[in-house]
């Protein structure tokens, strides 16, 4: 890869005729993303943990039923093991809809923006960043890997 004089690798170089506006607005785009990532990480957790307690409640029926406590174990097992989460919904479903309706719409359009503005280039804001508050010359603050160097 080439480096510019500062230190940044060719792939986190501002294109030629790019603004700051530009970058400080793909910065923050990115930092959406970036958020939105996180509230999928959520949501596959929230579908996780929910599939967790149905097995678990399962579990409690048979131990009800063993137990001796019939009609308990038929009405958890009716009202609410394999229970909706939603209208009609299981969490799988709603973790689909959410990638169909709203992040794979949000990343493919995050991807063109880079691609039309800025080459594709990623994380051209945080690397300008880096570029400005690391100490050049010290060990621990290197531009880039050793290997990419």
């Amino acid at each position: 890869m080439s480096e510019n004089h500062d230190g940044q690798t060719r792939a986190h170089q501002r294109p030629e005729g790019v603004d700051d506006t530009t970058v400080e607005a793909l910065g923050s785009v990115s930092k959406a993303l970036e958020t939105v990532e996180r509230a999928r990480g959520h949501l596959y957790s929230f579908h996780q943990l929910t599939g967790t307690a149905d097995l678990e409640l399962g579990r409690a029926v048979e131990l009800l039923r063993a137990a001796g406590h019939k009609e308990w174990a038929e009405r958890v097992d009716r009202e609410l093991v394999g229970r909706n989460v939603l209208e009609g919904r299981w969490t799988f479903q709603v973790v689909e809809e959410y990638n169909a309706a709203f992040y794979e719409p949000y990343r493919s359009l995050e991807r063109q923006m880079r691609d039309d503005l800025v080459r594709g280039r990623e994380h051209l804001y945080e690397a300008e960043m880096k570029e400005a508050r690391r100490t050049k010359g010290h060990p621990d603050h290197s531009a880039h890997p050793a290997d990419e160097a």
